[in-house]
């Protein structure tokens, strides 16, 4: 097939030539590694022949071929149509670290012609992105921002963090159930233990059982998940041993009801009306649930403190609860309670971080705005892509 295929081509070659007619190649081919990529891309680039601009010869098209050596075995890669100032194509089957070389073929009506091979070409993949130079600078400044605020509360400096009313709550709330003679009951939502909203709310059960442990109450923990149930008897057995009650734990109170969601609702709403809870907490992942559990304790007359990050339930908890944590105050929760230097350090830095990117915003938008009517700043005008590169 291959000295057929041969003889073809030698055959179109002379019968052209006899008529005075050749096909002159694509100028000016090369072939380089694609920039600012991960790798696996080769750029391949070439410049019309100069008979498709003159029209001596009609151009149908031009072919893009591949192999591992100028003299190996190429591979066709495309088809490109003839008709543009220049072209372009890329190569993303490339292997990383893999010499290749291409050549240019230059398709007419009855006869083809090839560039010289062109390379070898190597796809690399690049660590730095120049165009999300923003984004490190951003990381650069808010990791400064925690690290700084984690020292100043390792050296005794008292860091400012906004009131949040809901855990201000939660010693009144501990302590009237321990009054009343009643317990408390805690519920961590119904998502598995790989969800960040449960290992927060797991995070501020451990403090909530402390409180339980010192005032000698009871403490219930209805478990959705296994694995949950099973972390949450690890964490409320710590906070008694911290609390120098390991005696007062009782490891049957953490009990796992059902994976079924509105099985599980039915099973708490049935501790609630048995047990009758003075406190109650729903702190975690929650759905169409949440509404029934909060109108279930709100009727037995538990005070009750939510917090959940899934916004289309917030306004059941925020109108049934008396407190509730909105969105990020949960995950905050941990550093509000315990106070400690590495939490409370990450909590104000990253507030910092998110003040100074605000500003940035501001500034943006405000330069846009003036830029869009030709306002000059600093003695030009300056558009917005310029200040924040965003691609």
């Amino acid at each position: 097939m291959k000295s057929a295929y041969a003889v073809l081509l030698l055959t179109v070659a002379l019968t052209a030539a006899a008529h005075g007619q050749t096909l002159r190649t694509a100028e000016n081919a090369a072939a380089a590694d694609k920039a600012v990529d991960a790798g696996g891309s080769i750029d391949v680039t070439w410049a019309p022949s100069p008979d498709e601009l003159e029209a001596e010869v009609k151009v149908l098209g031009y072919e893009v071929w591949r192999a591992r050596r100028p003299a190996g075995d190429y591979k066709k890669l495309a088809d490109v149509e003839a008709g543009k100032e220049s072209y372009n194509f890329t190569d993303e089957e490339a292997e990383n670290g893999v010499e290749y070389f291409y050549k240019v073929r230059v398709r007419g009506e009855e006869m083809s012609t090839d560039t010289a091979p062109v390379g070898p070409a190597k796809a690399t993949r690049e660590w730095f992105h120049p165009n999300r130079l923003n984004m490190l600078i951003a990381a650069v400044l808010l990791s400064a921002f925690i690290l700084y605020y984690i020292s100043q509360a390792r050296a005794g400096k008292v860091l400012f963090i906004r009131r949040i009313a809901g855990l201000e709550a939660v010693q009144e709330a501990v302590g009237r159930a321990t009054e009343m003679g009643k317990p408390v009951l805690f519920v961590p939502g119904i998502a598995d233990i790989d969800d960040i909203q449960t290992i927060a709310a797991v995070t501020i059960l451990g403090r909530v059982a402390t409180m339980v442990a010192e005032y000698d109450a009871s403490l219930l923990v209805p478990c959705s998940r296994s694995l949950v149930m099973s972390t949450a008897q690890e964490v409320v057995k710590e906070a008694y041993l911290e609390a120098g009650r390991p005696d007062a734990y009782r490891r049957e109170n953490i009990s796992y009801l059902t994976d079924d969601q509105f099985g599980y609702v039915a099973g708490v709403d049935g501790i609630m009306v048995r047990e009758k809870p003075a406190a109650n907490f729903y702190l975690g992942t929650f759905y169409a649930e949440s509404l029934i559990l909060a109108e279930t304790g709100h009727s037995i007359g538990a005070i009750q403190i939510a917090g959940t990050a899934m916004p289309s339930q917030l306004p059941f908890f925020i109108a049934a609860c008396d407190y509730t944590l909105i969105g990020e105050e949960l995950f905050a929760a941990s550093a509000y309670l315990s106070r400690e230097p590495r939490l409370l350090g990450s909590l104000v830095g990253q507030d910092w971080g998110k003040v100074v990117i605000l500003i940035s915003i501001i500034l943006g938008v405000v330069t846009a705005f003036l830029a869009q009517f030709g306002v000059e700043i600093f003695g030009r005008s300056i558009a917005l892509e310029q200040l924040f590169v965003v691609k």
